[in-house]
């Protein structure tokens, strides 16, 4: 049985659920919802021991840094995302992107030596269960627009402007990009 920490935190997102196991974050919920977050879990580890803690793994701490506007404060953070060998690669990579910076889907399927997959590279971004952590809202649009978030646009959109990231709303869509 695989024994895990969880932990809900209010923050500017919303409140936030996570879970550590052995190896690392196994989990970061944007909806808080922990519920569901474990029933996830179940299918991937079976039967759970579940304890509360009030920081498993040092997430909440380096979340609370990251919120504060330390924009590298998740960047050492130990993670357990499971998946598949082509999704664990995918998501690895997004770590690569730093605070501030976007990739195309485009440009994340050439940096997985996979060019010609940008969709698969687009489903396995979307399939990330460590959001933040392995930061996919920093993956846009080629044409420099938001597309997809498991969050929602408003979060992405959010998380991009507290990094101070370059990207076009649907209202500058017409517009070039802005400096940063």
């Amino acid at each position: 049985m695989t024994s895990l920490e969880l932990a809900t935190l209010p923050s500017p997102l919303g409140p936030l659920a996570v879970a550590a196991g052995p190896a690392g974050l196994v989990a970061l919920d944007l909806e808080g919802d922990e519920e569901g977050m474990l029933r996830r879990l179940e299918r991937r580890f079976g039967k759970l021991g579940r304890s509360r803690t009030s920081d498993p793994e040092g997430i909440v701490e380096a979340l609370r840094r990251y919120f504060d506007g330390r924009l590298d404060a998740l960047d050492g953070v130990r993670v357990d995302p499971g998946g598949t060998a082509f999704q664990f690669q995918v998501w690895l990579t997004l770590r690569r992107i730093r605070a501030g910076e976007t990739w195309s889907y485009t440009r994340l399927a050439a940096e997985v030596g996979r060019a010609g997959a940008v969709r698969a590279v687009g489903a396995a971004n979307g399939a990330n269960p460590l959001p933040l952590v392995l930061p996919c809202h920093r993956v846009i649009g080629s044409d420099g627009r938001l597309v997809g978030y498991g969050g929602g646009l408003d979060r992405k959109q959010w998380l991009l402007a507290h990094e101070h990231a370059r990207f076009v709303t649907s209202r500058q869509a017409r517009l070039p990009l802005a400096p940063a």
